[in-house]
């Protein structure tokens, strides 16, 4: 008997991580945050993302670590993520804007989340270039 056909969105490939593994990951850091960005820098490769896409983004987060941290400017990255996101066309971008999001909302105001969250970005990058991102 003849399978039916996927359909693209079921072909699409699923996040390898969960909500709530992206928080626990913050919260956590140190192996907890490297083992979740290495599920997603391979992922992301294949959902088309580009490293200049992802540097994009990467860029505005290292200058607001340059900085004191402020809560403000860092919810407004969300946006700027969809924004992003919407001019890519790709699904990595739309996944790394879904992974960041619930990143952003679980650092809320905590300045000491806010630098594991700097961490598992340069963390998700590293493994994107690593998997061959371009």
């Amino acid at each position: 008997m003849p399978q039916p056909q996927a359909t693209p969105s079921q072909q699409q490939e699923q996040l390898p991580v969960s909500k709530e593994q992206v928080i626990q990951a913050i919260r956590d850091g140190g192996m907890n945050l490297v083992q979740t960005a290495e599920k997603l820098g391979p992922h992301l490769q294949r959902g088309n993302l580009t490293t200049s896409q992802i540097r994009n983004i990467y860029g505005m987060v290292k200058r607001m670590e340059m900085r004191e941290f402020n809560p403000h400017e860092f919810a407004l990255l969300k946006p700027k993520l969809a924004y992003a996101a919407k001019r890519a066309r790709a699904r990595g971008a739309e996944d790394l804007k879904q992974v960041l999001s619930w990143a952003i909302d679980e650092v809320g105001t905590d300045s000491q989340k806010f630098l594991r969250f700097v961490d598992f970005f340069e963390a998700i990058l590293a493994y994107h270039v690593a998997a061959g991102g371009k």
